[in-house]
């Protein structure tokens, strides 16, 4: 089973989106590596390659797992992301070579614009604890 960690990235209320080259909206994310101290080393060090963000602060308390499946080269693979939820007070997104755009929205409308229901799950999870805690 592949892994991989990514970030809810939140700032003053708006969330995070990336679209990827096949078109659809997701959260950033990545494989985890053997050199990876933990999974939210993981997390940084993704949000970092994808966006060029560092000035995060992890929100503790949030850990979400997802999983799914896809054809990979006709091949059925099985993966899990972790979710950590974070805020930054950057806007600024320097795109890697592996998206075409980036769009920090409202709450509702990331979950409406994100294409997998497995991220609309995890964004909307996110949303009820950042609303518990006071965060949003």
């Amino acid at each position: 089973m592949e892994t991989s960690c990514g970030v809810v990235l939140v700032n003053f209320g708006t969330v995070l989106l990336l679209q990827y080259p096949q078109g659809h909206w997701d959260l950033p994310k990545g494989h985890v590596e053997e050199f990876d101290s933990d999974r939210k080393a993981t997390a940084a060090r993704e949000l970092i390659e994808e966006t060029g963000i560092s000035a995060i602060e992890f929100i503790d308390g949030f850990e979400e797992k997802t999983t799914y499946s896809f054809k990979q080269k006709g091949r059925l693979t099985e993966k899990q992301v972790f979710w950590f939820l974070a805020t930054t007070e950057r806007i600024t997104v320097k795109l890697s070579k592996e998206h075409h755009r980036y769009m920090w929205l409202d709450w509702e409308l990331a979950i409406e614009m994100a294409t997998h229901d497995e991220t609309k799950g995890t964004l909307t999870k996110a949303k009820s604890f950042a609303d518990r805690i006071g965060l949003v």
